[in-house]
C-alpha cells in the first residue's frame, strides 16, 4: 500500500473525539484555542444542556439548536440619514444585560451611525429625534424596555 493511499484513506474517515470532528493528527479544528479553554467551555454547554454525552460522542440537544440558532440570528442593518450637522439634543441611557452582548455591541454601532457620541459608559449623546423604523425595530429585537431618551434643554457641546 502507498502513503498517499493510507494518508487518503485516513482522511476520507469521519474521526472524533468524544464527539468532535477531528484532524489528520486527531487535534480539534479549534484554532488558537487552548485545552483548558475548549474543556471549560465544553463543561459549560454540558451543564447548560446544550450538549450531551452518551458513550464517548458528544451530540447537540434541542436547547443547544435553538441556542445555536439564535446566535446566527443577523440583526438588520440600517442606513442612517448624514446627522453630522444637527444639534447633539438626546440623551440615551441604556442598561443591556450581558446575556445579550450581540443585541448590545449592535444598538451602541448604531448610536455611532447616527452620529451620537458616548459621553460615559452607557450613556450617549446625540441628534434627536431617532427614527420611527430604529425604534420598532429596537422593539422587536425586546430591548425597548432596556433604554431610556431625555430631550435635553440645552444642545451638547463637544
Amino acid at each position: 500500500m502507498s502513503i498517499e493511499f493510507e494518508l487518503l484513506s485516513y482522511i476520507q474517515k469521519n474521526k472524533t473525539y468524544k464527539g468532535v470532528s477531528v484532524g489528520f493528527f486527531g487535534l480539534p479544528n479549534l484554532s488558537g484555542k487552548s485545552n483548558r479553554s475548549i474543556t471549560t467551555k465544553l463543561s459549560l454547554l454540558k451543564n447548560k444542556n446544550f450538549v450531551t454525552e452518551k458513550d464517548n460522542l458528544l451530540s447537540i440537544t434541542q436547547k443547544g439548536c435553538e441556542f445555536l440558532k439564535h446566535k446566527k440570528q443577523k440583526l438588520k442593518d440600517f442606513v442612517f440619514e448624514d446627522t453630522s450637522h444637527k444639534p447633539k439634543n438626546l440623551l440615551v441611557l441604556y442598561d443591556i444585560p450581558e446575556d445579550k452582548k450581540k443585541e448590545r455591541d449592535w444598538f451602541r454601532k448604531n448610536l455611532k451611525k447616527m452620529n451620537f457620541v458616548m459621553v460615559q459608559r452607557s450613556v450617549w449623546v446625540g441628534p434627536s429625534p431617532l427614527s420611527k423604523d430604529f425604534l420598532d425595530y429596537v422593539q422587536e429585537i425586546n430591548l425597548g424596555d432596556k433604554f431610556k431618551t431625555f430631550k435635553l434643554d440645552k444642545n451638547y457641546k463637544l
